[in-house]
């Protein structure tokens, strides 16, 4: 399945300048997703982060990470219309910087399901190259 920014929008919650992610490529429900986010000059993080050198968060790509699996969790008829939240972040690992005109390639595997709780395995790239991975936490509310 593929979903445009729109689509995406009728299932997170998330908004300007919280919404993080530009397009889903492929979704199988309660599995996987892989999603894409167009770093733009105009992100309103780049006035501060870092005013000399625009440098995308670590935080952002672990929250973008985070949207894609949630679209991976609400796209399952049964979580339709609830609300995924963090729960942890494991084993961060950032391994290249992410900066404007980077086409940040987010994926999320959804490993580990008990009830309301489970746990994504993520992995954010840039051409090819990883620039994070991730062990996430969430709890479907």
């Amino acid at each position: 399945m593929k979903l445009n920014s729109d689509q995406i929008a009728e299932i997170l919650p998330h908004r300007y300048p919280f919404a993080l992610v530009d397009r889903i490529e492929n979704c199988t429900p309660g599995v996987e997703a892989t999603g894409i986010k167009c770093v733009s000059v105009n992100e309103q993080f780049f006035c501060g982060h870092f005013p000399q050198e625009h440098v995308m968060p670590g935080v952002l790509i672990l929250e973008a990470l985070a949207q894609v699996g949630a679209v991976a969790i609400l796209t399952v008829p049964e979580d339709k219309g609830k609300l995924v939240l963090f729960g942890g972040v494991k084993n961060a690992r950032f391994k290249r910087k992410v900066v404007p005109g980077d086409v940040l390639r987010l994926h999320c595997e959804l490993t580990k399901r008990r009830g309301p709780v489970g746990i994504g395995t993520c992995t954010a790239e840039v051409d090819g190259q990883i620039a994070c991975t991730a062990e996430l936490t969430f709890a479907v509310q």
